[in-house]
């Protein structure tokens, strides 16, 4: 019986695998497991009791608000077709470059991946506006599609996001129990805003990284990403008119994405706050473009209430399965097996870096984010470990994950949406390299804990 929450855990993988709904299978099988438990006399049912204290947490947490804000700017965003606009502002600025449109199209998905922080949305996204004018222009598919990806899963890692949002509230509530755990009553915080001022140099390192590998595969192999001149793209040569096109579609989304990264680092707002303008400026922006319309805005809120409505599904579901982990002594076998890896700290973050590699394959980030990263990560924090440089390398883990072949969500999202002659093969190949960058990033990560730990504490003084 005491290895009752690993058999628990694997049964639950085992299920979702099947392709049963994942809200529902972690509630469900833990309350399964429960009711064998009280059968037998090895669960205390006591645990269960503390479920509707969860619930109320989980409806009064102003932190998870942002949550729909953060949706329905992204949606909005996607709907008035800020986008379009920004690829091709983009294009027009780029274009003239070895590998421009590439890198254009890199830029762009660092935006969108900003403003809505869902990888299926981004790449959907990217490979309708994308993918077929990079194919039109000579661009290798393989180099298109893996841009595309690996551009798409940037929403795991560049701030404002609502990974970032979900990971630091639950990474905030792991870090206070880890002191509370060494015996410090008086325990620090960590905020979504010291998660989201943390991402930004190791995002925009993986950004340029990616810029910089397009730049150099078109230098030397011009045939993969052919030069398009500003005069093939636009009609009206005039260089005024040029540049009023660059400054429409790039400079609004731009002011809109930075005030609402620039409050929450600032102070100035909380990342609730900050959403919730987020999410005007984004229908004032819609507005403004004659994209706003009653059939544009039920969509909008539909999309925006399915989303949501799935995220807080998935926390009831992990709640309950938490609560029957726990009271199956989960928590004490985890913290047994972390002791007994060689290595100490590194050697567990080492381990519970590769699970979560692994169940990238099967799971989204919300469910690791609320089934795994509560468990391990109060064990992994009472070690030592910082909980910005933690939740950093949890984020940049799980988009390698669903970037890598041949489970990738990012790969299923634009295989659905990719041209018929568009290879799924050119699709693993292609997105090879951005996996070994990212790779790359998280060595440097573990080596340089730095470059994630060092801005919070310029910003926040922390």
């Amino acid at each position: 019986m005491e290895f009752m929450p690993l058999f628990m855990f694997l049964t639950i993988c085992i299920v979702l695998m099947m392709g049963f709904p994942v809200a529902f299978t972690l509630g469900g099988i833990a309350l399964a497991f429960a009711g064998v438990g009280l059968l037998t006399g090895t669960f205390d049912g006591a645990f269960l009791e503390a479920f509707p204290n969860r619930l109320f947490g989980l409806i009064s947490n102003q932190t998870l608000m942002a949550v729909p804000f953060f949706v329905f700017m992204g949606v909005m965003l996607q709907k008035s077709k800020v986008a379009e606009d920004l690829l091709e502002s983009m294009s027009l600025l780029f274009g003239s470059w070895p590998g421009g449109v590439g890198i254009a199209v890199t830029v762009v998905g660092m935006l969108m991946a900003a403003s809505t922080g869902i990888v299926g949305a981004t790449v959907v996204t990217m490979g309708l506006i994308s993918l077929p004018a990079m194919i039109k222009q000579g661009y290798d598919p393989k180099l298109a599609t893996g841009a595309i990806c690996a551009t798409g899963t940037l929403g795991q890692i560049i701030p404002p996001s609502i990974a970032l949002v979900i990971l630091g509230d639950v990474l905030s509530s792991a870090y206070q129990q880890a002191q509370l755990s060494m015996g410090i009553f008086s325990p620090k915080t960590v905020s979504v805003g010291d998660l989201f001022v943390g991402a930004i140099i190791p995002g925009l390192i993986l950004v340029m990284l990616y810029g910089f590998y397009i730049y150099l595969t078109a230098l030397f192999k011009p045939e993969t990403a052919p030069t398009v001149s500003r005069k093939e793209m636009i009609d009206n040569n005039d260089h005024d008119h040029l540049w009023k096109i660059i400054l429409q579609g790039l400079v609004p989304p731009l002011i809109l994405i930075i005030s609402v990264l620039g409050s929450i680092v600032g102070g100035i707002a909380t990342p609730t706050e900050a959403a919730s303008v987020g999410a005007f400026g984004a229908t004032v922006l819609a507005a403004f473009r004659k994209k706003l319309s009653l059939d544009c805005l039920r969509d909008v809120c539909q999309q925006t209430t399915q989303v949501t409505c799935m995220v807080f599904m998935i926390f009831i579901g992990a709640a309950i399965f938490s609560l029957v982990f726990r009271g199956f002594g989960g928590e004490e076998l985890i913290q047994s097996a972390f002791e007994n890896i060689p290595g100490g700290a590194l050697g567990a973050m080492l381990v519970v870096m590769i699970v979560i590699f692994l169940l990238g394959f099967i799971l989204d980030f919300i469910e690791i984010t609320f089934v795994v990263v509560p468990i391990v990560a109060p064990i992994l924090l009472a070690m030592g470990l910082d909980p910005v440089w933690l939740g950093i390398m949890i984020a940049i883990n799980l988009q390698t994950s669903f970037l890598t072949p041949p489970f990738g969500f990012a790969l299923f999202y634009l295989r659905g949406v990719a041209p018929p002659e568009v290879k799924t093969s050119d699709m693993y190949k292609g997105v090879i390299p951005f996996i070994i960058i990212q790779l790359l990033l998280l060595i440097g990560l573990a080596f340089f804990p730095e470059l994630a730990t060092w801005l919070p504490e310029q910003v926040y003084g922390n």
